[in-house]
């Protein structure tokens, strides 16, 4: 994998996040996980993981997130 394109693929991420493919599809699917079209292929943003990972690796608080991409 290249550091210099700014797309992942939905597979490509899922071995960086450490989950299968059908559940990186599953989130990308309903909008847990940044992604979007470029044809017919789903494409993660590289720069959208990466703050997406920020973002959830913030402490847990007891209020519910209102976040969602």
């Amino acid at each position: 994998m290249s550091e210099g394109r700014l797309v992942l693929s939905v597979t490509e991420a899922a071995e960086l996040l450490g989950i299968s493919r059908g559940l990186a599809y599953e989130l990308a699917r309903t909008g847990q996980l940044p992604s979007l079209r470029l044809g017919r292929r789903v494409v993660v943003p590289r720069a959208a993981l990466l703050t997406w990972l920020e973002r959830a690796a913030r402490p847990l608080s007891r209020e519910p997130r209102k976040e969602q991409w």
